[in-house]
């Protein structure tokens, strides 16, 4: 099975100047963890609703609300992205794209073809693909791992 059996073509994208205030309410409207950060379908970044959870005011700030979200109004997804994001190819395998998810400890990897963003491929999606293949390659109740035998003593 190829990437592109799996992706999310068309993903959300937002540019490096978007606040992270705009970027917080829009993936919590559409119910998303990963933006990718583009300029002229070129991929330039992806930011995680971790990312903006690490910029967020503290409880314990000693400025004002007023003072937090002239800060917060004025801070850009550029700002807080990570820069050269790992990517997949949409004709790798998909084996080789959860290697990866293993490998480098992410959650997303955008699919880019011939330098453009094509889509997006996450966990969600290959363990969507798994639960709904035929035949041995699902996975039941009789074919989870079994403890091994005890040895005779």
């Amino acid at each position: 099975m190829r990437v592109r059996d799996l992706m999310t073509p068309f993903p959300v994208t937002v540019g490096p100047l978007t606040t992270v205030t705009d970027a917080h309410h829009l993936m919590d409207e559409r119910r998303i963890r990963h933006l990718l950060v583009t300029m002229d379908d070129r991929l330039v970044g992806i930011v995680t609703d971790r990312d903006i959870r690490l910029h967020r005011p503290s409880p314990a700030a000693s400025l004002s609300l007023c003072e937090l979200n002239y800060l917060l109004a004025k801070l850009t997804v550029g700002e807080v992205m990570t820069k050269h994001p790992t990517v997949v190819d949409p004709d790798q395998d998909a084996a080789h794209a959860a290697a990866l998810f293993v490998a480098e400890k992410i959650d997303a990897l955008p699919v880019v073809y011939g330098g453009r963003l094509v889509g997006i491929l996450t966990p969600t999606d290959l363990l969507r693909a798994f639960a709904t293949a035929p035949g041995p390659a699902r996975l039941t109740a009789d074919r989870r791992p079994q403890p091994p035998a005890p040895s005779p003593s």
